[in-house]
């Protein structure tokens, strides 16, 4: 190349207008259940959802770090399991902890990068001021900081309660329009929108627009208005030319309660059967993600932390992250990743591991959550190793532990070797998980203490 050349190569690179930085929306559902979406084989309309399917990815093995509310949220923002950064349960109004501020959390790693970032919704993570999203590396919240049936319901923006039992039935419209005017005003800088719905988490609310008019009743009307949120969102991104800049996630903090499906997964909410735990996971961002691609990998909420910092350049915290960066996954240079027996926790017990298409069940509690608990209480009990292969036996119906004795012993080696660099309260847990004797029933059964 001559120096004319040179030069004008050169002035041509300074004259073009630098690469966008890369928007980020993570739109999260409460208790939805992975048959929830039509995508998903589910009978509910959700065309916008189903679109995010057509025009992104689809993950059909994607994991909530948790099969409830606080615990999952804790793993999705800072990448570590909740087990990690003590919350491992549920945070009620009566609670005085939440998320520490030692733990760093996605808002926080984008704010060096100039992110304007934003809060809407359920946050869960600790109700009194100091816990606030605001302290926790959102510029602004607006939203309900914990489930909606609990008490007071009380609706902030940002530190201040602005009613102090808020509506039910606004509740979607209202976070959608913030949402709306988020995305609007940010337009000119990179931006973190975290869209933690509050629904279909119970009592179910949904505006008169919506009422009445889904086949699957109450459920129904509420999926249907979440999915008409995500289209005024998709919409707004379209209008503001936004739509090849900004990768927009959506997922759910765990499996069904009382309504909704779990597609053909056994369990719901509070257990690890995968119907607990696997949600739907769709990605989309045009241009660097394919259209229609479905990936069978295994990836976690966990993973979203890592792979978004890295879309972004921005720096990892220096706590030891659990998830791992997904982007060959979403982008279909791989359909799987090589990754670190994922495990199962409820509150501090270790109850199941996966490794590839293995998963084994190590312990279970002797009670179904949020069934009356006995004068005996609920305790989670040792089983004899029970073995599934979630690829030909995705309902975890049939047991293959001792047709596979050396997968169970690599996975429970696996197991020793993780728990092992746990906090206190979890190698405590499972050491007197394992000293218990071991519970008396059927193979797949909920175990009874002898």
């Amino acid at each position: 190349m001559n120096r004319r050349d040179f030069l004008q190569s050169a002035f041509a690179a300074a004259a073009a207008p630098p690469e966008r930085p890369l928007n980020v929306i993570l739109i999260y559902a409460d208790d939805l259940g992975f048959g929830d979406l039509g995508c998903y084989g589910g009978k509910i309309r959700t065309p916008n959802l189903d679109s995010l399917a057509r025009d992104g990815v689809r993950f059909t093995h994607f994991y909530s770090a948790n099969p409830v509310c606080s615990p999952s949220r804790a793993a999705l923002l800072t990448g570590r399991y909740p087990t990690r950064v003590s919350v491992p349960r549920v945070l009620f109004p009566a609670d005085k902890e939440g998320l520490p501020d030692s733990e760093t959390t996605l808002a926080r790693i984008l704010k060096p990068k100039g992110y304007k970032t934003m809060c809407i919704g359920k946050w869960h993570l600790g109700h009194l001021p100091p816990y606030l999203p605001t302290n926790r590396g959102f510029d602004e919240y607006f939203g309900i900081p914990y489930s909606n049936d609990m008490s007071p319901r009380r609706l902030m923006h940002n530190t201040d309660v602005i009613e102090e039992q808020a509506t039910l039935e606004t509740l979607t419209p209202r976070y959608t329009e913030q949402a709306v005017k988020f995305i609007e005003r940010s337009k000119g800088s990179p931006f973190f929108l975290y869209m933690p719905h509050t629904y279909p988490h119970i009592p179910l609310g949904a505006s008169p627009r919506f009422r009445g008019k889904s086949p699957q009743g109450l459920y129904g009307d509420v999926i249907e208005e979440l999915d008409w949120s995500v289209g005024e969102i998709l919409a707004t991104l379209k209008k503001n030319g936004l739509e090849r800049d900004t990768l927009v996630m959506f997922s759910s903090d765990n499996g069904p309660w009382f309504q909704g499906s779990p597609g053909p997964l056994r369990g719901r909410k509070g257990s690890t059967y995968e119907g607990g735990v696997r949600e739907p996971f769709l990605a989309r961002l045009p241009g660097r993600i394919p259209k229609g691609r479905v990936c069978s990998g295994i990836a976690s909420t966990m993973d979203v932390v890592p792979t978004v910092a890295r879309l972004c350049g921005a720096g990892l915290p220096e706590k030891p992250l659990d998830g791992i960066d997904i982007w060959p996954m979403l982008s279909g240079q791989r359909n799987e990743i090589e990754r670190e027996a994922l495990l199962y926790f409820d509150n501090v017990n270790l109850q199941c591991a996966r490794l590839g298409k293995w998963k084994l069940h190590v312990s279970r509690y002797n009670v179904m959550v949020y069934n009356p608990v006995p004068a005996a209480g609920r305790v989670n009990l040792p089983l004899k190793p029970e073995l599934y292969n979630l690829l030909d036996d995705p309902d975890e119906s049939y047991d293959v532990a001792d047709e596979n004795p050396k997968v169970v012993e690599e996975i429970q080696a696996r197991i020793e070797r993780l728990i092992a660099g746990f906090p206190e309260p979890v190698r405590q847990a499972y050491a007197g998980t394992k000293a218990r004797k071991r519970g008396v029933s059927a193979t797949g059964a909920l175990p009874r203490p002898e």
